[in-house]
């Protein structure tokens, strides 16, 4: 019966969207910062140690890519 299956991925979906919300507001009020570099020997430009945002004119010289 097709309207039982609409309605069991209807709840489906309305299930995962309170999950989702959940995760969001734990998120937001647990208040973690994440680190400057969360990956381990990343050590190509776009995981320079620049403040994020990264400033305007960040290098004085452009950084030599190998």
């Amino acid at each position: 019966d097709f309207n039982m299956l609409s309605s069991i991925g209807a709840f489906g979906f309305g299930l995962s969207q309170l999950v989702f919300l959940y995760v969001v507001v734990k998120t937001i009020t647990s208040g973690e910062k994440a680190p400057q570099s969360p990956w381990e020997g990343a050590d190509t430009l776009e995981w320079t140690q620049l403040p994020s945002p990264a400033p305007y004119h960040s290098f004085e010289t452009p950084p030599v890519i190998k």
